[in-house]
């Protein structure tokens, strides 16, 4: 069997949005599955969108989430540059084969002729399709047009015969569509770059590339480039289109929309091996009912066969559960290094921070919740009295401050509250001795402890972390 071999090729335009990274954890899962080989490759052809430092943001998001390459810009390899800008010369040779195999021919139409057969479209309401005049140049006039070194692209040709294209999707099953409905992309722009409607068909071919994984938008142009591996009889590589990644029903998830990316995820306290494990099941389910997967638990279970058709709604409520999941996870130790510098950053009185950090352990999913969770450490907010008063907790005025004098009365004695075992007895003996629930007495002590209604930990475990002096 030939080798499977997947590349992960991002234009380093910016962020590393979550559908790039769902569709390289994809290619990275199936070719780790087959024992093959994960190819990054950087497409930047399109030297307008651009944006500086992308790429740095692409190697560390992929060294992040331990998706390592077997082959890329900085991993030598048999099949480099994997830069394509690095690439021009062979994209220039093959174009010229192309146009040698009549599967692409040379254009000198300007700008104002597209145009207007555009607007023509547009005034018959029908759709745009360029219908391009120099498939009449006669060899002749193309070598005149060379010579006098007239502007040209290189577009391809597709014959209107009737005919239609057939290929095979490993989601969506058979595809057949007319080559009518096919336009003649530009494959090698004026400037020499090629479009990735070329370029990536070429890299693909050349670098082996077995099966290649995108999203669902290119179903339609996928018959283009097998027109392109025809023409130079070469064997198509295995498609898997994926579903597109939602925002909800009707809008996709999108940085452009203000949707998040891999990083403004990070920088809101999820891990990263929470956020590949929620994306990996936006469109893909394994067989059983597990949800919680390491990446090598990933590598063995992954087949994408089980990739779904329909759209991913991505659920950050869901990711938040996750991430919940994974924090729980962490011992004690590894969880207090995570959090520390979230406690350096909002605590900024002397405080026991292990203690902290045991206390939000069991009960923060996201890192980023911590300050806004412990800010009434540093000072105690202004509340109105009525919080006291909870209905559940079947508190009033006068049962809050029957419980609040006992607890002064019953705390007051110790020297400090560093036995935390004996402070938590006497206030866990409290509502017996007053004979009523533990809410009645529990509640009036978080609240005039934190002046805050939810806080990591409750009347048991604040006075532990304030301490005696400020009570």
């Amino acid at each position: 069997m030939k080798k499977v071999r997947t590349r992960f090729a991002p234009s380093p335009t910016g962020y590393m949005h979550i559908g790039n990274l769902r569709t390289a954890l994809y290619e990275y899962l199936i070719a780790k599955h087959n024992h093959g080989d994960f190819i990054l490759r950087i497409e930047d052809t399109d030297q307008n969108r651009l944006v500086e430092g992308s790429l740095e943001i692409i190697y560390d998001t992929l060294k992040q989430v331990g998706l390592e390459y077997d082959e890329g810009p900085n991993k030598s390899g048999p099949y480099g540059p994997y830069i394509q800008s690095e690439r021009l010369g062979i994209y220039a040779d093959y174009a010229q084969q192309l146009v040698a195999l009549k599967g692409a021919h040379y254009c000198f139409c300007d700008e104002e002729s597209i145009a207007k057969q555009r607007e023509d479209a547009e005034q018959l309401g029908i759709p745009f399709k360029f219908i391009d005049p120099c498939h009449d140049l006669s060899d002749e006039e193309i070598a005149l047009n060379l010579a006098q070194k007239k502007p040209y692209v290189i577009r391809q040709t597709i014959v209107q015969d009737g005919e239609i294209t057939h290929y095979h999707d490993e989601v969506y099953g058979d595809i057949d569509v007319p080559k009518e409905d096919l336009d003649e992309s530009i494959l090698l722009k004026s400037d020499g770059y090629p479009t990735y409607n070329f370029c990536n068909v070429i890299d693909d071919h050349l670098m082996e590339i077995s099966h290649v994984v995108r999203g669902n938008e290119y179903l339609s142009s996928t018959p283009k480039y097998n027109l392109i591996y025809d023409s130079f009889g070469w064997e198509r590589p295995i498609y898997v289109h994926c579903p597109p990644v939602m925002k909800d029903a009707h809008h996709k998830l999108s940085k452009r929309n203000g949707d998040a990316s891999f990083q403004d995820l990070i920088q809101k306290g999820y891990l990263s091996e929470a956020v590949v494990n929620y994306i990996v099941l936006l469109g893909w389910s394994p067989e059983t009912n597990q949800e919680i997967f390491s990446l090598e638990e990933l590598v063995h279970a992954f087949n994408p066969d089980r990739i779904s058709k329909a759209p991913a709604i991505f659920d950050i409520e869901k990711l938040r559960w996750m991430n919940g999941v994974y924090l729980r996870n962490k011992t004690e130790d590894e969880f207090y290094q995570l959090v520390l510098p979230y406690l350096n950053q909002s605590i900024h009185r002397e405080c026991d921070l292990i203690e902290v950090a045991k206390i939000l352990h069991p009960r923060v999913d996201v890192l980023g919740d911590i300050p806004e969770m412990v800010d009434f450490i540093d000072e105690l907010p202004e509340y109105d009295t009525t919080m006291f008063f909870h209905k559940k907790m079947k508190t009033n005025r006068e049962n809050s401050l029957l419980a609040l004098n006992a607890a002064i009365e019953t705390l007051q004695p110790l020297a400090d509250f560093k036995n935390y075992d004996l402070v938590q007895q006497l206030i866990k003996a409290l509502p017996e001795k007053l004979e009523v629930k533990n809410g009645v007495v529990f509640w009036p002590i978080r609240t005039a402890l934190a002046g805050k209604q939810f806080t990591p930990g409750g009347a048991l475990e604040l006075p532990l972390i304030l301490g005696k002096e400020d009570e």
